[in-house]
């Protein structure tokens, strides 16, 4: 532990801290004393105990505006991270969704292009077979004339 001396209202103290605490022990000790002293010279010496009775009011009450403060950042900051939560989700549902639209589409594109490369087929085939019809149709012409 260590100690540390210091002045309020005029007078010595001598007060203890955990080690390496000592220069925010005299930075908090500085601004009570500050605010000690602007009340006594606002109010005039109306006695000590009163002083430091309304001088802790004074801080107790700038301490709950600041903790009402906090809390209410602390409840805005908890929406926007439900809602970012929220948006999130919905990103990642839409991203889903466009996932399963791209394999559908992949698929009925896969499906097109087997669908293409059939009928190609088959319309080779029919050419095939109609090329075919038309030489033998050609061929029996062309011996019928020839009989003639």
């Amino acid at each position: 532990m260590a100690n540390v001396s210091i002045k309020f209202n005029g007078k010595d103290f001598l007060l203890s801290c955990d080690d390496g605490q000592e220069d925010h022990l005299e930075e908090l000790l500085t601004h009570i004393n500050k605010r000690f002293d602007d009340l006594k010279s606002d109010l005039g010496n109306i006695g000590e105990n009163k002083l430091l009775l309304i001088t802790s009011v004074k801080i107790m009450d700038e301490y709950f505006e600041t903790k009402k403060k906090v809390d209410q950042k602390k409840n805005e900051l908890k929406n926007l991270t439900d809602k970012f939560k929220e948006l999130k989700s919905l990103v990642y549902e839409y991203k889903d969704k466009k996932e399963k639209e791209m394999k559908y589409l992949s698929q009925d594109h896969e499906n097109f292009k087997q669908e293409i490369k059939k009928n190609k087929e088959d319309y080779e085939k029919i050419i095939e077979e109609v090329t075919g019809e038309i030489e033998d149709f050609v061929e029996k012409a062309n011996l019928e004339n020839s009989v003639q």
